[in-house]
């Protein structure tokens, strides 16, 4: 049973390990804001979820876990606010994405 517990912890954590990477890779790589906020706010949202879900199967029922899972609230209550905040104050200042012109409606006239 532990060995069972041991492989399900390793593999939450290599997974969330491996979505955080690829949403850091992604943050790095996008061309603007928006495109780099997107990559960074999805991988936010399940990585750690992965993560702390392995580390409360490695901590199992103890104080620990109910810790963990104070912290993986948190987190998945501000990342998401903080995306939103970061786009709002993008928008209200301004910035516009890199194809705005592309993206904008036809002229129908």
């Amino acid at each position: 049973m532990e060995m069972m517990l041991n492989i399900a912890s390793w593999l939450l954590l290599t997974i969330g390990g491996f979505f955080v990477l690829i949403g850091g890779i992604g943050a790095l790589r996008m061309p603007d804001l928006y495109t780099r906020m997107h990559a960074a706010s999805v991988t936010d949202s399940i990585g750690p979820i992965l993560i702390i879900g392995g580390l409360m199967l490695q901590a199992g029922i103890t104080l620990a876990s109910l810790k963990l899972a104070a912290i993986l609230l948190f987190l998945l209550l501000t990342g998401p606010t903080a995306s939103n905040a970061l786009a709002s104050a993008a928008i209200l200042s301004g910035h516009r994405p890199d194809n705005a012109q592309e993206m904008s409606a036809p002229d129908l006239s």
